[in-house]
């Protein structure tokens, strides 16, 4: 009877250490499965920012707070955020070239392009008062074919309809979150925590250096 127990005891031990076993195996299998799975979604949802070769952003409520404003003399003012420009020095510095696509066409842009140096600016663009004006998307692919690359290594932030065009075939679309609800529905764009005029822009600068520079 005693050496039936031991068996018995001996038996019971394997078995646990069996069940064990594959319990340790199972939770192994399910966090490496877990894992695919969100390396899949990242995969095809989530942008490499090493591709990134273009950085192109709109004016109005993007590097501005979207605000006309007019002195009594008449003169037309935006008010641009100085972390912006940083984020955008720090991009070109980075080697990914810059450039504005607006359907403004107001002295006060061309200065600020000048400012920082921008390699592209493109004035009168996705005119909706225009109607013979180049779209953006247009000026994109005019960028695009001079460097060699394609719309799938642009960044484009905008914010309002005439910006659709772009942001629905680049790489990476963004939006403050003042943007139009169109252009927060655009698939797989990225909606920023900042407003535009007060740093979206270097928000977004920065998450892409981030994902250069480990």
């Amino acid at each position: 009877m005693s050496c039936f127990c031991v068996l018995y005891a001996a038996y019971s031990a394997t078995v646990a250490k069996i069940h064990t076993f594959y319990d340790i195996r199972n939770k192994i299998y399910k966090k490496n499965a877990i894992r695919l799975f969100i390396s899949f979604v990242l995969t095809i949802f989530v942008p490499d920012m090493g591709a990134i070769k273009l950085f192109l952003t709109d004016v109005d409520g993007c590097l501005t707070d979207g605000g006309m404003y007019y002195a009594a003399n008449g003169d037309e003012m935006k008010r641009f955020c100085v972390y912006d420009g940083m984020g955008i020095v720090r991009l070109q510095k980075a080697g990914i070239p810059c450039g504005i696509l607006t359907s403004e066409n107001t002295p006060i842009v061309a200065r600020r392009a000048e400012k920082l140096r921008l390699r592209y600016l493109y004035m009168g663009v996705g005119s909706q008062v225009n109607a013979g004006a180049k779209t953006k998307l247009e000026a994109a692919q005019e960028i695009c074919g001079e460097l060699g690359i394609t719309l799938d290594e642009v960044c484009f932030v905008g914010d309002d309809i005439n910006d659709l065009d772009l942001l629905r075939v680049v790489g990476m679309p963004a939006c403050p979150p003042n943007a139009r609800p169109e252009v927060k529905a655009v698939r797989g764009i990225r909606c920023l925590h900042t407003p535009g005029g007060q740093g979206a822009i270097r928000e977004l600068c920065d998450h892409i250096l981030n994902g250069i520079v480990k």
